[in-house]
């Protein structure tokens, strides 16, 4: 099964992946199998559409909330389904691109053991790979993944951001960003470079496409003098220098640029003009880190930009965000505030979420919070340092929600855990 999709796998348009995957799949007992990929906002999951005709009974879209499949995405773990006729039994399985939770594969089969099973989640591994490496280049992944017109800055802002979530043996990162759909100014980053990981956020003036454009050179900018070794402070500057050159003192970014030395649980950070970092400790304690602002990037005001840091505990949590998150406001006019924030991260933690699935419930709140309809940009960006040892691979596992031995008959009922 396996052997033949990845030799098919190098010259398959997308359109006949789920029916390629099947042909290959029968070769392992099972009969039917399904492609379903999660929309921008995680909300829903889709049928990835092929030549074959519609299964009897089989949905096109499938809520993530609330639902059978939805626990199987929200949670990173297999879930029966209900078999078909003829069919012994029928699951539904995360595919999953490293810890990026990209859809849900379902697929019944004739037999009903742990072989079956082991087999159904290596289809679904070697799925994943196979739609990463086609959706660069895929308009039809990219109209599947939306369910509503992209503006032109949210376009580019996608195309520029890297995976929602990671993780290793060291730490953990997810993120978000809201409106989906309308999202301009803002953006993040992170990346690792041996025992070091960079993490960013940007802010740009204004919602519009210029926006979305100053977020986009803040970014490249950003990129650039990092793979050329600057440091925090050097790297700002260098986004500063390309945002005046361009825009000649009209536009500016806010940001906050974070090294995590992963050996050492030392985090060094630089502030230009953007909300501060919280680090969230446990369940008990939440502190906003404190460090001498510089002007925001592109102002030319020429203050120094101080480098600060922190030591960390093995398994704080990092959080960068933006005004968005914080400064939503609901009908009344309150705000969502920073302690309803942290509070929420805390909560959905001890309520042993993954941590992909606490952020996904998190935006939906803030959303929620704001009648569904943002006037800012809004983006969260969480990293949790599991310690020195580069050993935690396990840990990680557990808080992306990686599949482990969990039987699915254990995990919370999806009538319960609605998200918001």
């Amino acid at each position: 099964m396996l052997a033949g999709l990845l030799d098919a796998s190098h010259l398959l348009p997308i359109d006949r992946l789920g029916e390629v995957a099947a042909g290959h799949a029968r070769a392992a007992g099972f009969t039917t199998v399904s492609i379903y990929l999660g929309d921008l906002q995680r909300r829903v999951v889709r049928l990835l559409p092929d030549a074959r005709p519609p299964g009897v009974g089989q949905r096109t879209e499938i809520r993530i909330d609330g639902t059978a499949p939805g626990r199987a995405y929200q949670y990173g773990h297999m879930v029966s389904a209900d078999p078909g006729e003829g069919e012994v039994s029928a699951w539904w399985v995360p595919i999953l691109d490293g810890t990026e939770r990209l859809g849900l594969l379902y697929a019944a089969a004739e037999h009903d053991d742990a072989r079956t099973k082991e087999d159904l989640d290596l289809l679904a591994a070697l799925l994943a790979l196979i739609l990463v490496s086609k959706r660069t280049s895929s308009d039809t992944l990219a109209k599947l993944c939306r369910t509503e017109p992209l503006s032109i800055a949210a376009e580019m802002q996608w195309n520029l951001m890297p995976p929602g979530t990671y993780a290793d043996g060291r730490v953990i990162i997810s993120a978000s960003m809201e409106p989906a759909y309308q999202i301009s100014g803002d953006a993040y980053e992170y990346a690792t470079d041996g025992p070091l990981v960079h993490l960013t956020v940007f802010d740009a003036m204004g919602h519009d496409t210029a926006a979305g454009l100053s977020a986009a050179l803040a970014l490249g900018a950003c990129r650039n003098a990092r793979r050329a070794g600057a440091g925090l402070a050097a790297k700002a500057d260098k986004v500063e220098a390309a945002l005046i050159e361009q825009y000649d003192h009209q536009r500016y970014v806010t940001g906050v640029l974070a090294t995590l030395d992963t050996r050492t649980g030392v985090l060094s950070w630089v502030n230009r003009g953007h909300l501060p970092p919280i680090v969230i400790r446990g369940s008990r304690w939440t502190t906003r880190l404190q460090c001498p602002p510089a002007h925001p990037m592109g102002t030319g005001l020429g203050l120094d930009s101080v480098v600060c840091q922190e030591q960390l505990e093995p398994g704080d949590r990092i959080v960068l965000y933006t005004d968005g998150i914080t400064e939503a406001r609901g009908p009344a006019g309150n705000e969502f505030g920073v302690d309803r924030f942290t509070d929420f991260i805390i909560r959905h933690h001890a309520d042993g979420l993954p941590v992909p699935e606490t952020l996904r419930r998190l935006i939906l709140a803030v959303l929620d919070h704001h009648d569904g309809k943002l006037q800012d940009d809004a983006t969260v960006l969480l990293c949790e340092w599991l310690g020195p040892s580069q050993d935690g691979t396990e840990t990680a596992a557990a808080l992306v929600g990686l599949p482990d031995s969990t039987p699915a008959s254990d995990l919370p009922d999806p009538r319960t855990n609605t998200g918001t």
